[in-house]
């Protein structure tokens, strides 16, 4: 049993002594159920992206990312990143099943305790492991995916959340600035996502018309984004970790570089296509928001309008990269995530300023270009290679162990692509009617449209046939459905 009382103000005092304001507490709180929100929000995005007959795994992905990375972050996922007694790289085990994480200070602020700390944190630890294995879309099992977010939540996030924010890690010491996760969650998870890609390779029918669909569901892409914009007031402002003048900075920074990094995208867009997009207005929201991150509790507002724009104009340009080279990043994750949070954390070396930081009375920081402290972008950058090239590397070892262990390999076969992940994967579908007429083609015919350049598969009468013959489709559940 704690023993806690109140002093004449009605602050919380601790039974180690500690004053905390129930103000600062209560934002903290309230915080952690708005970036809970994201989570879900990622899953709505990237469902309406895709077509219909994959539109309810990547809900129920979201889903299981909370659960798994929950359990995780009690295990030991909070004690690998925030133990005090960490190595510049990784934490042991002191809080392991969160022992004695409770009204003592917490390694993050010492106004809150360490269990709210504890709680806001996990939520940075389950959306990041989402946003990743977006990456998986329309062509992989579900199952092992369980697997991987475990995995991928103890050896690439909480290394990297570790060297960041923990004040024994190697970044936080040498002074690199990340106020809420610019290289831990969206360098790290755009990145993974790239590992992911790869690894898995190209979707049935890459290459030629069959993939140029438009999102089967517009109003689903806009409700992620909404769940997203809001919540990221929770996500950057509420990484102050306390009701002050900075966490007030931080949400008029972030909603800025939101709105001006959707404008943007949608101009470029409109050059080519001469279509005011909406899908195109939220993706270079998200894209300002990611940038945003890393320098929302640093830099002013003036410096949130060119964070926006140049996220918009960049990322916008970085998803012609999977053309360029020729990989399947079905949800363009690594032009909208690592582009834009390594985008971040440069404009936060040259932008970042001492007077924003300091808005919360206790930050002493000494800046970045503006403040003549020019050494500060070598840091940025030494943070975003180093987030990047350990997420990519150890992504791809994970993915490739798991590849040789019987029942974990992620890739799914023909027949679950052609059915789409729902059915195969899950029995159950987000709408009543999921149309797969389109996709009854057989490989020799792809192949034929895509050399010949044809916009479209060559359908003959014996297609319906060597469809059963090759038992592309089978069960009395799945021919009705064409039917």
């Amino acid at each position: 049993m704690v023993n806690v009382t109140y002093d004449s103000s009605g602050d919380l005092i601790s039974s180690t002594g500690t004053v905390f304001n129930e103000g600062d507490i209560a934002w903290t709180l309230a915080s952690t159920a708005l970036v809970w929100i994201m989570i879900p929000g990622v899953g709505f995005f990237y469902s309406g992206l895709l077509r219909r007959k994959n539109a309810l795994n990547m809900i129920y992905l979201s889903m299981m990312t909370i659960g798994v990375v929950s359990f995780q972050w009690f295990f030991w996922g909070y004690s690998l990143a925030f133990s005090e007694t960490a190595s510049p790289y990784i934490g042991n085990l002191k809080y392991f099943a969160l022992q004695n994480v409770l009204d003592q200070p917490s390694i993050g602020s010492a106004r809150v305790p360490a269990i709210v700390f504890c709680v806001f944190q996990l939520m940075f630890a389950a959306i990041t492991p989402m946003i990743a294995i977006g990456a998986v879309a329309e062509r992989s099992r579900l199952g092992p995916l369980v697997a991987f977010v475990f995995a991928w939540s103890t050896l690439v996030y909480d290394p990297i959340a570790c060297w960041t924010w923990n004040t024994q890690g190697w970044s936080y010491v040498l002074g690199g600035l990340d106020f809420a996760g610019g290289t831990p969650v969206h360098i790290s998870s755009g990145t993974a996502a790239l590992a992911i890609s790869l690894y898995l390779g190209k979707r049935r029918g890459y290459g030629t018309e069959r993939l140029a669909y438009k999102p089967h569901n517009t109003t689903y892409v806009i409700l992620g984004t909404v769940f997203l914009w809001f919540g990221w007031f929770g996500f950057n402002g509420g990484s102050a970790l306390s009701a002050n003048l900075r966490a007030t900075e931080a949400c008029i920074v972030t909603n800025l570089a939101a709105s001006v990094g959707g404008l943007t995208w949608m101009f470029w867009d409109y050059r080519l296509e001469r279509k005011w997009s909406v899908v195109g207005f939220c993706s270079g929201a998200i894209s300002g928001l990611v940038a945003i991150t890393p320098g929302s509790g640093f830099v002013g507002a003036p410096a949130a309008v060119l964070f926006g724009f140049m996220a918009g104009t960049v990322c916008n340009f970085a998803t012609q990269l999977k053309f360029i080279f020729k990989f399947d990043d079905t949800l363009d994750i690594f032009a909208s995530h690592a582009i834009g949070g390594i985008v971040g954390n440069i404009l936060t070396g040259l932008f970042a300023q001492s007077s924003i930081a300091g808005a919360d009375g206790i930050t002493v920081i000494p800046g970045g270009w503006l403040d003549h402290n020019y050494r500060q972008l070598g840091i940025q950058l030494a943070d975003s290679v180093s987030g990047l090239s350990y997420s990519f590397v150890m992504t791809t070892i994970i993915l490739w162990i798991m590849h040789y262990i019987p029942g974990l390999r992620l890739r799914c076969d023909e027949e679950t692509e052609i059915l789409g992940v729902d059915d195969a994967e899950m029995g159950e579908f987000a709408y009543d009617y999921v149309g797969i007429e389109t996709e009854l083609v057989p490989r020799s015919e792809y192949n034929i449209g895509a050399s010949s350049g044809s916009r479209e598969p060559q359908h003959t009468a014996a297609t319906t046939s060597q469809i059963s013959e090759e038992k592309v489709i089978s069960g009395e559940e799945s021919v009705s459905r064409v039917q």
